[in-house]
């Protein structure tokens, strides 16, 4: 699929909202020196994806309280001021600035992701396919968490970069 245009066809939507049970955002991240892999998600999330007279924008808010790595200790650690501080920074938030057609329903996306307080700029290629009015999109990337001023967890422990999947169900609306 192609970046959808609003005048090529009157009856498309031009804005889908995530469908939230249909959705999933992942991370994966090396620990112990890289030996393991500790992956998890987030359950508490919303986004959209519009077209307008000014091209494509995607934007993605979650809340990083619902941080789940099926390790109680672990999550209360991720949430703290070594990692999220959600305390201070409750959303995890990424907004696209430019989105090209790559090829054959590939789309490239740069934009802005913030995170704890800090913001960086972040590229990937997504596939986007509609079907009537639902749009599914899936992104696999990766994120230097310590650009993020993020831990990496005593005696270095923790290895960039992080890996975020997100695969997404979108509702349209005309």
């Amino acid at each position: 699929m192609a970046i959808i245009k609003s005048d090529e066809r009157a009856a498309a939507p031009t804005r889908w909202s995530v469908d939230r049970d249909e959705t999933s955002v992942a991370f994966a991240v090396k620990t112990f020196w890289g030996l393991t892999t500790v992956r998890g998600r987030f359950d508490r999330f919303g986004g959209s994806y519009e077209v307008g007279p000014d091209g494509t924008k995607i934007e993605l808010t979650i809340d990083a309280n619902s941080l789940d790595t099926g390790n109680p200790t672990r999550d209360k650690h991720l949430r703290s001021t070594d990692f999220f501080g959600v305390a201070e920074h409750p959303q995890v938030r990424f907004r696209s600035t430019r989105v090209s057609d790559a090829r054959d329903g590939t789309l490239h996306v740069e934009g802005d992701l913030e995170v704890a307080g800090k913001v960086v700029p972040l590229e990937c290629d997504a596939t986007a396919k509609q079907v009537d009015d639902v749009l599914e999109v899936e992104a696999t990337t990766t994120v230097n968490q310590r650009q993020l001023g993020m831990s990496s967890g005593p005696l270095g422990m923790i290895r960039p970069p992080a890996t975020v999947h997100v695969k997404a169900r979108l509702n349209g609306t005309t």
